[in-house]
């Protein structure tokens, strides 16, 4: 099976291409008529239709043409230009030309070698989703306009502007632009729809500046909903539809037949990085916040809960004790975090939030980023295969904290001692029960006691545990203000320290 390669939509830095024209040199021939010889016929239809077969397409031609002329004027072609720096090596430098040359003067070689500064032009698209007195407001993609050094918007009628970063954000991929215009200037404002709604088989068309043909429109429908964006490193799910999508249509909107804006255009699936009817697009809803967040503070705030979470197999699922479930493994609780103070305890299974059901890992991130700060949100996990509901006040997430190793307990990864696990640490001795430990984080509460990957936790707080679910137990912070764990390895156990937890 042929690799497909993920290739995220290069409107927002590829270069620029030059388009030919191509002139068709067309030279006149004279034709006599002739009895074999027939004339093309303007005057009657090339085939016979059915009136009422006619009226069908006809109505579905004439929706196609309103919501395009309802729709177009308020999508724009952004072409932006970025300073880069590239690092400029001389090939002649170092070994063997200094050995056989000598070495050059390490002034001259700095010079040679240093930064050098050039543009990168390149061109997306955008739609005008809001427009406050003679301020225009563009939505289009982080990878479109997020390091751009200027900006210029261009309008369906002609009209050019100088546009500026409201601000970008690199984990959804979406970044808001705006203009001046004066308010008696002609300005369509976009209509936002309920991408909630959208579901497989939607018809839906694609508009924007592919391959910097602007004002351009694809047709389709949606093909998938809800594709997840791991693939690009991106928060979000994602509409999937077969409506032509190419370079440059990043940013544009992707729109139902009520002229509503369903999605963001994103990304494309292809192993040529043209269109092979794979194109993926942000739900509207999900990106209605960050317009907001954008506007109010330059940035978009996600919510923060303080929890690891991790994917689980079905064995996990097992020894964990929620066998057949969905949810959201929380391997690990940032000590002090909104989670700890909630209640929310490493290895519970969250299975609800807000009376919504959480299907997977990826899921619940979303949701909870989506979360405002100071917010009180209710989770129901599944904790010892007993289902627990807990009020936990979400708090602005902080690249700084959520990064603080020392603060993630227990810090490492407890793991099922399966029989491959047990041949692979070569634990011959049948009577060593308990979990395996995986992925210590460097400056974490297990570095700190010692503990290393492979080592098998037998006992916590001199208690034996066999299982996932026994450890997890083992662990409640609520009841224990100081854990140790007893350690095997190569045929030793030995007790850590105490970690005292405040």
């Amino acid at each position: 099976m042929k690799k497909i390669t993920k290739k995220i939509l290069a409107g927002g830095f590829a270069a620029v291409l030059g388009f030919g024209l191509v002139s068709l040199s067309c030279k006149r021939v004279e034709v006599h008529g002739t009895a074999d010889t027939a004339f093309a016929d303007t005057g009657k239809a090339a085939i016979q239709i059915s009136p009422d077969s006619l009226k069908v397409v006809e109505a579905l031609q004439n929706s196609f043409r309103s919501i395009s002329s309802g729709v177009l004027p308020a999508v724009v072609e952004i072409d932006v230009t970025e300073k880069k720096e590239v690092q400029q090596m001389n090939p002649f430098d170092g070994w063997p030309f200094d050995f056989f040359f000598g070495n050059p003067n390490s002034e001259q070689r700095q010079e040679r070698n240093k930064k050098r500064e050039y543009e990168s032009k390149g061109l997306g698209s955008g739609v005008i989703v809001r427009r406050t007195g003679d301020t225009v407001y563009v939505l289009t993609n982080n990878h479109v306009a997020g390091k751009a050094t200027t900006i210029k918007v261009k309008l369906n009628d002609g009209q050019e502007f100088e546009g500026k970063l409201i601000g970008g954000d690199e984990r959804q991929d979406i970044a808001l632009v705006s203009f001046e215009a004066k308010a008696d200037s002609n300005i369509t404002v976009a209509t936002l729809g309920d991408s909630d709604k959208v579901q497989t088989g939607d018809i839906c068309l694609a508009m924007g500046a592919p391959l910097g043909y602007r004002q351009s429109v694809t047709q389709g429908i949606v093909s998938a909903t809800g594709r997840s964006g791991d693939q690009i490193g991106n928060l979000n799910d994602f509409i999937q539809t077969d409506a032509a999508i190419n370079q440059g249509n990043s940013g544009g909107p992707l729109v139902n037949i009520y002229g509503e804006v369903i999605g963001i255009n994103t990304w494309i699936a292809s192993s040529s990085g043209g269109s092979v009817g794979l194109g993926f697009a942000m739900p509207i809803n999900s990106i209605k916040k960050a317009i907001e967040d954008f506007i109010s503070k330059g940035k978009i705030t996600y919510g923060w809960l303080g929890v690891s979470l991790v994917d689980i197999t079905d064995d996990y699922k097992k020894d964990l004790g929620v066998k057949g479930q969905k949810g959201a493994f929380a391997s690990q609780v940032f000590i002090d975090s909104p989670a700890a103070k909630g209640g929310m305890q490493a290895g519970d299974f969250i299975v609800a939030l807000n009376g919504k059901d959480v299907n997977s890992q990826n899921e619940l991130v979303r949701e909870v980023g989506y979360l405002p700060a100071d917010k009180v949100a209710e989770f129901v996990v599944v904790r010892g295969g007993v289902k627990v509901t807990l009020k936990i006040k979400v708090e602005e997430r902080s690249e700084k904290v959520s990064n603080d190793h020392s603060k993630l307990w227990p810090g490492f990864i407890a793991s099922p001692l399966t029989k491959e696990l047990r041949e692979k640490l070569e634990i011959k001795d049948d009577k060593v029960k308990g979990v395996a430990v995986n992925n210590v984080l460097e400056k974490s509460p297990a570095a700190a006691l010692r503990i290393q990957n492979g080592d098998v936790i037998t006992a916590v707080n001199d208690k034996k545990v066999s299982s996932v679910q026994e450890f997890y137990q083992a662990l409640d912070l609520s009841r224990n203000k100081e854990i140790w764990f007893d350690v095997y390895n190569d045929g030793h156990t030995i007790s850590t320290g105490h970690y005292k937890l405040n």
